[in-house]
């Protein structure tokens, strides 16, 4: 069915019909900064493919530390330019490309460009939701430089125009985003959860910092169109966030990771099924997770999640530490309340 509204009609809205370019003296540069967030509960496939709105709800927690800082400044020519970790990027390329595309959203034709100097301390494309703190910090930083005045949340509706899971990363801590029903996709928004756990590690196992040979974007799609276990993914959502919502309240460490592992194992089984077989894990990633279910038969206790890429992501608390430490000595631990 073609799409009714489109992501211009949204900026629209949330501009007041306006364009960008009407507020362009008001800022000589913006800057925002944007944690990562690691999906505990996974978002996977659209129900509304222009707006990125999800098909279900998903629930995630930031890396405070993790993300992308976007500094904006105007340039005098015809396109825009990005410089990602210090190093100019070709005006051919696929991220660029992407980008100049989300900028378009906000201004007339040729109305204005702009340098865009992103610096971010994870690896892209290697399902560690670059694209996410990315998206989420050029939204941010167009609102520092145009001065909006957008709250939170409607910076989530415009950083999600980005990319999906962006809708998730301009908060801290644990972070809902709902899937909404409204058209506009204004009701598919993030929400901060109030709920600290200061004793909760997240652990990154890098086993591969390759570009994934095929994007979360296809891959989504391509799951939700031949995937035959897909019909049966939104109930074990529904079921797994009740089951988070749950863990939360009163503060359940194994049920949340636990809940988090059997989520993550449940969507790369509806990629397996898709046709052709959509498949992240390698044999590293493997080992890891047969390592993790050892460690676990043997009292320790530490789980897993895995996004759209081969990286791990662990799930532990403080007192397992220094043994994980030592089993995984390539692990960056966090602290995500610190």
């Amino acid at each position: 069915m073609e799409c009714r509204v489109r992501k211009t009609d949204v900026v629209q809205k949330m501009l007041h019909g306006r364009t960008a370019g009407q507020s362009i003296a008001h800022r000589e540069q913006g800057v925002a900064y944007a944690p990562t967030n690691i999906a505990l509960c996974k978002y996977w496939g659209k129900r509304d493919t222009e707006l990125n709105l999800p098909v279900t709800a998903s629930l995630s927690i930031a890396l405070p530390d993790k993300g992308a800082m976007t500094t904006l400044t105007f340039n005098e020519g015809k396109v825009d330019t990005v410089i990602l970790n210090g190093t100019p990027l070709d005006a051919d390329s696929l991220f660029v490309k992407r980008i100049a595309r989300y900028l378009d959203l906000f201004r007339a034709e040729n109305q204005w460009h702009l340098n865009l100097d992103i610096k971010m301390n994870i690896p892209a494309a290697a399902g560690l939701a670059s694209s996410a703190c990315g998206f989420a910090s050029i939204a941010c930083a167009l609102n520092d430089l145009f001065q909006w005045q957008l709250q939170p949340q409607e910076l989530s509706v415009l950083a999600r125009l980005g990319s999906g899971s962006a809708a998730r990363s301009l908060w801290n801590g644990f972070v809902l985003w709902h899937e909404g029903i409204r058209e506009d996709g204004m009701d598919s928004v993030g929400e901060p959860l109030t709920c600290e756990w200061p004793s909760l590690r997240v652990g990154i196992l890098p086993l591969s910092d390759a570009e994934k040979p095929i994007s979360s974007r296809e891959a989504m799609l391509r799951t939700v169109n031949s995937s035959a276990l897909y019909a049966s993914w939104p109930r074990k959502v529904s079921q797994d966030l009740a089951i988070f919502k749950q863990a939360l309240k009163v503060r359940n460490f194994s049920l949340l990771a636990g809940t988090a592992e059997s989520n993550a194992l449940s969507m790369h089984a509806t990629m397996l099924s898709s046709w052709p077989p959509i498949c992240y894990t390698l044999p590293e990633t493997l080992a890891a997770m047969q390592q993790i279910w050892r460690l676990r038969a043997s009292g320790i206790e530490v789980y897993f999640t895995q996004d759209a890429g081969p990286n791990l992501k662990l799930l532990f608390l403080e007192a397992q530490t220094a043994v994980l430490a030592d089993e995984f000595p390539n692990m960056e631990i966090i602290k995500v309340f610190d």
